[in-house]
């Protein structure tokens, strides 16, 4: 019996760890709050840094928890809108907050683990293994490191670990999981976006009942297609 006769999937399962990272939380403008996880469209802009393309709107799966966090501060230079400090190379003059200092949230020890289906999973693997462009997660200076990348069957689920995968809303009733809203997709001119709901459990889930998930080993996985 083969896999379609299954529901099996073939994908691709690649895990990282970052050292630092700060995803913005864009519900709150004018107020630096971190998420707890990097959204699906920060995912598919580091995997377009691997492969070189403009975009990479693939169908993934995502897991992903850090150790610990903290609060760094930034130094911010505002831009004057109306281009009459040309002095200052378009800065704000100094008397009305030419710089000013932010506090901002960071995650530590960052740990992403993606799946991403065939035939897109194995064009993306190569890519990884030989990225286009170094691989970042939030702000650019927060390099992430490829720690495994390989071949898995994910079969359909009725019962599974969800751990710290991120859910499709109604996918699981774990009484400890967060309603995330996440950007899943930014256009390649950044002049349009698409976001989304997802369920995620800060502790991690137990093993329990789900709906419309795979799995992969013990492990629950939902599929996050980018929206039409």
């Amino acid at each position: 019996m083969n896999a379609a006769d299954t529901g099996e999937l073939d994908a691709v399962r690649a895990e990282f760890t970052a050292p630092v990272a700060s995803f913005r939380d864009p519900m709150f403008p004018g107020v630096t709050r971190c998420l707890p996880v990097p959204p699906p469209a920060t995912l598919r802009g580091m995997l377009a840094a691997a492969t070189g393309g403009r975009a990479e709107p693939v169908t993934l799966g995502m897991s992903a928890y850090a150790e610990g966090g903290g609060t760094d501060l930034e130094t911010y230079h505002p831009i004057s809108v109306d281009g009459v400090n040309p002095a200052v190379s378009g800065r704000v003059r100094a008397v009305k907050g030419g710089m000013t200092i932010r506090s901002r949230p960071f995650l530590a020890m960052l740990h992403v683990t993606v799946w991403i289906p065939d035939p897109d999973g194995t064009r993306v693997a190569a890519a990884l293994r030989r990225p286009v462009w170094g691989l970042r997660l939030g702000r650019s200076q927060d390099m992430v490191y490829l720690r495994s990348v390989e071949a898995v069957r994910l079969s359909p689920a009725r019962e599974a670990v969800v751990g710290y995968a991120l859910a499709a809303v109604g996918g699981h009733a774990d009484p400890a999981a967060l309603t995330l809203r996440l950007s899943e997709c930014v256009a390649p001119d950044r002049l349009t976006s698409r976001s989304g709901d997802y369920l995620w459990c800060a502790e991690g889930g137990r093993s329990q009942p789900v709906a419309g998930a795979y799995r992969d080993g013990d492990q629950a996985v939902w599929l996050h297609a980018v929206p039409a």
